[in-house]
């Protein structure tokens, strides 16, 4: 065998190598980025790459970023700290074994984090209370991780997940989403509840038991075993684990795994390791589903798909067919655990409770829910109206009674609801998607406000990846739009959040290369090593990692038509609203507008009225005639120091001036700030509006526009019923001083904004 020299040899290379690579990783985070450009953002997936090939590294990889965590806190290098933490908690949530006294240093280092600003108090309080129940309970992390992301039945934990991923397949190259739904199905067929079970009952026992544990007789015990047999054991883990949590010890917790690993060996000789150690027990891949987004109700109806999933008997495609979107509810408010649905009946009982008919035992995921129905004695309470300003408040993205304040920053976090279900939506594309998801979040938050069903049941996280195609759908490109002028919203994120610029952004170009290296060969041999093994681990590390949201203010549009005839349309905006001339249709109208053009210069007259934001952050009202070629509204700030809530526009100005050569015109252009603004063209003449950089979402025919910050539908609903009851009252009364105003899209990163 190898001599202790020797050992010491390899772990001190093995050391060398690892702090390299880290120290390269904090390189890149200062903007040095590596020689060689395909190694752009693949730094972090080739560091935890290596763990998963090697285990044993996992402890040693522990030990340096903690070093390197306690090194930023001196230096007070800040921007290193969020991402070594994350680097950190993914290794050791994933790693076989790590030593107790390792853990507490890297919880008493989350605990010195509270004394900082948001983000690090916040990020550092969340993995300080993750750490506490590891350390009482190893495993629990990385359990309740396979647990809800593979929707395992488990009483003791019954939470689950998943990433849906939508991309427009107008915006984007078919090879593009091809190649994303190939890889995503591959990764769920590669996988099975029983092998889930199997790494949950491994990593468990490892965890607790350390070198004494022979994960080779382990994983040869559950491989021989049938499924049921292998689901027993994994609910005694799940339970002995969950158990712990509750106030045991680790020695008590350490005691129940240890009865549980001899009682699946059984006769097999314990305690005889084999010689290669621990091994470890990679995350399975989690349940991702991809979507060509081609429906505008489409991102609801999977959602509650995902609540309340159909009986087989009936197809996904009988939603919005048979029913009314928002009777949907009702004819999925059945067994949802188990997929039961029924339609509304008419209720025949006389109400009182001894008159009912004995029922069926209900399934044990739906007890909770029965037991709220149950019928009690006595006079029933009305429940709170403020109950219900909890359910429409949560997922608003704002706290009730306070302005968005610093640009970006996330609000104080909603009371307390229990929601099992977690949605991950990835937002595949630039920002004309983002610019869907906008309106379809718009929507969303008014059919909840009608009627609340999927607030009070469902957390629901949004993601966005940017992705440019090398060559633009020449039907939907936007004009003269480059990748940063597409990608605007990324780059706002990537400005404020370091490790979403190293991790995410290094994949708007890449995706479309990769899809590009597999397109057309099924069989290439590295099409594993370069997408199942990099795009699908990444974007389940965003999907882990990143929960940190930057809320953007949506801004809502009311266009007025040349046609007295035609209704205003009401739309909703996130990144930029773009007016030109529109060209005159007519005869007439093109020799009028031909001849004005000749004497005033090119564009229109327009008269704009808006609100100006100064430094104090006063508003003044003004107003301004003036002939344009065209505006441009933008809604995402081109410096960190500019706030979200702000509109930035810009609107070029003809000066005519006269001299003895005749008549010359000059451009000049004004730029201001403002969060509300009217524009009207005052001699009728039409102009064009487009919204978020999409040609497909064009107005023609516009004579006038009224912009303003969108509001929350449950402020707006609420505060209709106010006004009637109380038409005197001008200021927020009763219930709707509670509720969230404006309404804001949370976009998660893994940081937030970095002050």
């Amino acid at each position: 065998g190898a001599g202790p020299a020797q050992v010491s040899l390899s772990l001190a290379e093995l050391e060398s190598d690892i702090l390299r690579r880290v120290r390269a990783l904090l390189r890149e985070l200062d903007g040095h980025h590596p020689s060689c450009q395909s190694d752009r953002g693949m730094l972090r997936w080739t560091l935890h790459k290596r763990m998963d090939q090697n285990p044993r590294t996992s402890c040693v990889l522990v030990s340096i970023l903690v070093k390197e965590l306690e090194r930023a806190e001196r230096g007070d290098l800040r921007h290193y700290i969020i991402p070594l933490l994350h680097t950190l908690m993914y290794t050791l949530i994933q790693a076989p074994c790590i030593p107790d006294e390792l853990c507490a240093r890297v919880y008493d280092f989350c605990k010195r984090l509270l004394t900082l600003p948001k983000p690090f108090c916040t990020i550092g309080l969340d993995y300080a209370s993750r750490l506490q129940v590891e350390r009482t309970a190893p495993g629990t992390l990385y359990q309740r991780m396979v647990i809800s992301e593979q929707s395992l039945r488990s009483a003791p934990f019954p939470y689950q997940d998943r990433i849906f991923i939508f991309a427009d397949p107008e915006l984007l190259p078919e090879a593009i989403c091809k190649a994303l739904a190939t890889d995503t199905e591959a990764a769920q067929v590669s996988q099975s509840p029983r092998g889930c079970m199997s790494c949950v009952v491994t990593h468990a026992l490892q965890a607790a038991l350390g070198d004494t544990c022979d994960s080779h007789s382990l994983r040869a015990r559950l491989q021989a075993l049938p499924p049921g047999d292998v689901e027993h054991w994994f609910q005694q883990v799940v339970a002995a684990v969950e158990g712990s949590e509750g106030g045991s010890d680790r020695g008590q917790h350490t005691a129940r795994l240890e009865r549980i690993y001899h009682g699946l060996l059984g006769s097999s000789p314990a305690g005889n390791a084999p010689q290669e150690g621990l091994q470890g027990t990679p995350l399975p891949s989690p349940n991702i589903s991809f979507h060509r987004w081609t429906e505008d109700e489409q991102l609801w109806k999977e959602l509650v798909l995902f609540l309340r999933p159909l009986s087989q008997s009936c197809e996904p495609e009988c939603l919005g067919q048979e029913l009314e979107p928002m009777e949907m509810p009702d004819m999925l408010s059945g067994c949802g655990c188990c997929g039961q649905s029924r339609f509304s009946v008419l209720s025949t009982d006389s109400g009182i409770e001894r008159d009912l008919p004995a029922q069926e035992e209900p399934c044990a995921p739906c007890a909770a829910e029965r037991s709220r129905l149950h019928r009690k004695g006595g006079i029933k309470k009305k429940p709170s109206p403020l109950d219900s300003v909890a359910f429409l408040q949560a997922g608003s993205g704002k706290p009730p009674g306070k302005p968005p304040g610093r640009a970006g920053m996330p609000p104080e976090p909603a009371g307390p609801l229990q929601r099992l279900h977690t949605a991950r939506v990835v937002l595949l594309g630039d920002d004309r998607i983002l610019g869907r998801l906008a309106q379809a979040f718009h929507s969303l938050r008014k059919r909840e406000a009608r009627r609340v069903f999927l607030t009070p049941r469902l957390d629901l996280q949004f993601y966005h990846i940017p992705v440019v195609p090398g060559q633009p759908q020449p039907s939907t490109a936007a004009e003269h739009a480059g990748p940063e002028e597409l990608c605007e919203v990324a780059g706002y994120l990537g400005r404020a959040d370091p490790w979403y610029e190293s991790n995410i952004n290094t994949l708007c170009h890449m995706i479309p290369k990769l899809a590009t290296m597999v397109g057309g060969k099924p069989s290439h041999p590295s099409r594993a090593l370069v997408t199942d093994l990099f795009l699908t681990d990444v974007i389940a590390y965003y999907a882990r990692m990143g929960t940190q949201p930057v809320c953007f203010q949506v801004h809502s549009v009311k266009v007025l038509f040349q046609d007295p005839a035609q209704d205003p349309a009401e739309d909703v905006f996130l990144t930029e609203l773009l007016t030109q001339v529109q060209d005159s249709p007519s005869h007439r109208e093109l020799s009028t507008t031909k001849r004005k053009s000749t004497l005033d210069g090119p564009g229109m007259d327009l008269t704009v009225t808006y609100r100006r934001v100064v430094l104090s952050d006063r508003q003044k009202e003004l107003a301004l005639s003036l002939r344009s070629t065209g505006l441009l509204m933008k809604a995402i700030p081109a410096e960190e120091a500019e706030g979200l809530g702000c509109l930035t526009v810009t609107i070029t100005e003809i000066i005519r001036t006269s001299n003895l050569a005749g008549r010359s015109f000059s451009a000049v252009a004004h730029r201001f700030r403002t969060c509300s603004i009217k524009v009207r063209s005052p001699e009728q003449r039409p102009f064009t509006v487009r919204l978020d950089k999409d040609s497909r979402r064009t107005y023609r025919d516009v004579i006038g526009l009224e912009v303003s910050p969108c509001l929350e539908p449950s402020y707006c609903l609420q505060k209709t019923r106010t006004t009637k009851s109380s038409p005197q009252e001008t200021e927020d009364v009763g219930l709707v001083k509670f509720l969230p105003k404006s309404l804001l899209l949370p976009i998660n990163t893994f940081a937030g904004v970095i002050p």
